[in-house]
């Protein structure tokens, strides 16, 4: 799963979208294990937000830029969320992931089409 989502990133960043860092709520985020893996594959900080409401509370955050109270999303944003902690990438791990991730991306087109 983690690379799946190492290959959406690299997806952007070919497209020049620079990726410094993300926000991961949801079930596999309360986990820090989950947490550290993904960070180290991704080879960047990921930041919890406070709140564990992702989906509906951002949907809040739209009605609220729709309705006038926040000129746009990213001042929403800013003034309605914060950081509770961030899992920093070990330079370590994420180059062991490396030689990993790319053996996956080698396999994963040869297997898509396998039906089990």
């Amino acid at each position: 799963m983690a690379f799946a989502i190492r290959d959406c990133v690299e997806i952007a960043r070919a497209q020049g979208i620079a990726i410094e860092r993300s926000r991961v709520c949801g079930g596999g985020a309360k986990s820090p294990l989950w947490r550290t893996i993904l960070a180290n594959v991704l080879g960047i900080p990921l930041e919890l937000p406070q709140t564990e409401q992702g989906p509906g509370y951002g949907g809040a955050m739209l009605a609220a830029v729709g309705c006038g109270a926040y000129p746009d999303v990213q001042s929403c944003a800013k003034a309605l969320t914060s950081v509770k902690t961030v899992n920093e990438p070990d330079p370590a791990l994420t180059a062991a992931y490396e030689g990993k991730y790319n053996r996956w991306r080698q396999l994963y087109p040869a297997l898509k089409g396998v039906r089990l």
